[in-house]
């Protein structure tokens, strides 16, 4: 499969003498108790670590984000890169695409991986959110879309059979019509009388998800395939490794339904390569490894040259407005981290998710509950 890759220099939407400046880059570090912990196979996740980033421009308008980092032991590394890397751009006119190949440009020694494309992720969606605030329209329009309901699944954890069950319940009150699960249980028993209660508790009109966390080997997925045929799972998601895309493109010979991944992808061109590999039949970028908006505009069209469906990984709120200016939009996750400190979470309404009218993406800090949570 052949693919054009997408173009590295975007036009920039404003001349750069007119544009607006970056005057100011902030970083503030939260930690967020779960209501529910999120339990995988790789461990337990009990809170939602967050880095809240504040932009200021020329007109006093404040472009914000938030990066997630799973673990508390980042939160202080990840707040001081975007500090760091954020004041390198103040004075530069507020142009996300040019801003992008800036940072590329200043940490090609470094590399654009790990915690360093993180920041600069959360720094580009930061100046999406400034730009479209700008123009005083919600960043979905400010892509050249139009809002839409997004259909969206409620992603559990590794919940076990009766509070597995319990949640699910919950979900399809909240008009949920798709749920995943997280697998890789140690014994296969347990795994499959799981999943055959909550295919029982959804019934069979509901999609249902599995979603391994890179639990597997290629031996030990084979080995499971026959057993997860039974319930008729919409996907299955990152069963190897999220590095090894020639395990899953031998991985999917056989496997009872789709293969996803792609929430670990680091930049446009780990997914290339993974398409090109034939890794997968679905895609997941994280807007937050991917390169921020800049980083999954590429993605998106990436897909389209594929005909692949692409869905998002966390961030329901910008998420929202990605997918609908995405052509092969597939599925919103949702896993609400940071509504606790948001003034207006998203919320999905008979299992669909709109994007925020208000000019830019929607986030905004609710400050009093941002100081209860400040690390």
């Amino acid at each position: 499969m052949n693919f054009v890759s997408p173009p590295e220099h975007q036009p920039t939407l404003q001349n750069a003498s007119s544009a607006p400046r970056v005057r100011q880059v902030a970083a503030r570090a939260v930690e967020i108790p779960l209501a529910d912990p999120v339990k995988t196979s790789a461990g337990v996740v009990a809170t939602a670590p967050l880095v809240l980033i504040d932009v200021t421009i020329d007109q006093g308008l404040i472009g914000r984000a938030y990066l997630f980092t799973y673990t508390s032991a980042a939160l202080g590394a990840t707040r001081h890169l975007v500090e760091a890397f954020g004041a390198a751009l103040v004075g530069a006119p507020l142009a996300p695409w040019d801003l992008d190949r800036k940072m590329s440009g200043q940490y090609r020694l470094l590399g654009r991986t790990g915690l360093a494309a993180m920041a600069c992720a959360g720094l580009d969606m930061a100046f999406w959110d400034a730009q479209a605030k700008l123009h005083g329209q919600p960043l979905v329009r400010h892509l050249g879309a139009s809002p839409r309901p997004i259909p969206a699944y409620a992603s559990h954890a590794m919940d076990g059979l009766e509070p597995g069950c319990r949640r699910a319940e919950a979900a399809l009150r909240d008009g949920f019509r798709a749920i995943k699960t997280k697998i890789g249980y140690a014994d296969l028993r347990e795994e499959r009388d799981i999943l055959r209660a909550l295919r029982r508790t959804v019934g069979d009109d509901v999609a249902l998800m599995v979603d391994y966390n890179q639990a597997l080997d290629i031996q030990e997925a084979r080995r499971r395939w026959p057993m997860l045929a039974e319930f008729r799972p919409a996907w299955i998601e990152e069963p190897l490794g999220w590095d090894d895309p020639e395990g899953h493109a031998l991985a999917k010979q056989g496997a009872p339904a789709p293969i996803q991944i792609g929430e670990n992808w680091f930049g446009w061109r780990d997914m290339r390569r993974a398409l090109q590999l034939g890794a997968c039949d679905l895609a997941m970028p994280d807007v937050m490894k991917i390169g921020g908006v800049s980083g999954w505009l590429r993605a998106a069209n990436l897909a389209e040259q594929a005909g692949m469906p692409i869905s998002s990984h966390l961030f329901p709120e910008i998420s929202a407005h990605l997918l609908a200016a995405s052509p092969t939009a597939h599925w919103l996750e949702h896993l609400d981290l940071a509504g606790p400190i948001l003034q207006n979470p998203a919320r999905p309404v008979g299992g669909h998710l709109s994007a925020s009218d208000a000019p830019g993406t929607g986030v905004e800090w609710d400050e009093a509950a941002v100081r209860r949570f400040l690390v």
